[in-house]
């Protein structure tokens, strides 16, 4: 069961598809959007990064952060960014601590939930049922 909108959202540190170290706390003040997916280059999982790259000028023009999840590796990720041409940060969570804490955990993958978190850490909207072809509308429209 994911976890509740009115839940802060446990903090994190990783490494993203480039090798930074990425922490929630880089983004206090902003919403964020932190999307988990099950593995890079599948299916339902591209259809629901194309959507987010999509629309990502409709993201930055309202100064939200797109932040993909799974247990993915680094090496997966970027080859993942490369062959969409995605401009947003994919995140790795190759021990799956990220997946565990925000309870999407599905027996050696990360479940599809998303998680809008509003500027004070705190998530507002949890969407456990997502299309993949429209998940990013989906998500701009209950901003």
């Amino acid at each position: 069961m994911a976890l509740a909108a009115g839940t802060k959202a446990p903090a994190f540190t990783t490494k993203d598809d480039t090798g930074n170290t990425v922490s929630l706390s880089d983004f206090a003040g902003k919403i964020v959007v932190l999307y988990f997916y099950p593995k890079d280059d599948t299916p339902g999982c591209t259809k629901q990064a194309q959507s987010f790259r999509d629309k990502y000028a409709e993201y930055q023009n309202k100064e939200i952060v797109v932040l993909g999840v799974s247990m993915d590796d680094e090496a997966s990720h970027k080859a993942f960014k490369e062959k969409y041409g995605l401009p947003f940060t994919l995140l790795t969570d190759t021990d799956g601590a990220i997946t565990k804490a925000y309870d999407v955990e599905g027996g050696g993958y990360s479940k599809r939930v998303t998680y809008i978190i509003d500027g004070g850490g705190t998530i507002s909207r949890v969407d456990a049922s997502v299309n993949t072809a429209t998940h990013a509308n989906d998500v701009l429209a209950a901003l």
